[in-house]
């Protein structure tokens, strides 16, 4: 099994998407990351939900995770708030790397170990650039080809197990 016929449609967002519209992205679909590309759609991060929440979640109460008991429930329901006006770029960590790739013809073993290697849960296939027609070109801007997201790398391999 190659990497491009694991890769799939996948949720993803460019880095100056709205804030708040990613993690309702996020949120309705229950997706543990989003794929957030540059402006050439080019993949650029990995933006996890556990970033997003943290991007919700006050300074103050991060610091000191005791003062989260203080904060009422009607100011909790307004932490979203955080998010008005703000791009993906801007919730994404300053620690953020480019997000693991795969090539289309690499193997799943391959795209497990690269995973494991940098613990995401996403992993981009992408391939060489494309002409006009279609056709594959050499020195081509690549593309993306599609994504392979750790739940469903699993469900694979393990697919792949029970019919031995």
């Amino acid at each position: 099994m190659r990497a491009r016929d694991l890769a799939v449609d996948y949720p993803s967002v460019d880095i100056d998407s709205d804030a708040l519209e990613a993690a309702r992205l996020m949120a309705e679909h229950k997706l543990p990351a989003l794929l957030v590309l540059d402006t050439d759609g080019a993949p650029a991060a990995i933006l996890p939900a556990s970033q997003m929440i943290k991007t919700l979640v006050p300074a103050y109460v991060i610091e000191d995770p005791a003062l989260a008991a203080v904060v009422d429930e009607q100011h909790a329901d307004q932490l979203c708030r955080a998010l008005a006006g703000r791009r993906v770029r801007d919730c994404l960590s300053s620690r953020a790397l480019r997000p693991p790739v795969a090539a289309p013809d690499d193997t799943a073993l391959e795209v497990a170990a690269l995973m494991a290697q940098v613990r995401s849960p996403l992993v981009a296939v992408v391939g060489a650039g494309t002409t006009g027609t279609g056709r594959q070109q050499q020195g081509g801007v690549p593309r993306l080809l599609g994504v392979i997201a750790a739940s469903h790398l699993l469900e694979r391999l393990l697919g792949e197990i029970g019919d031995t």
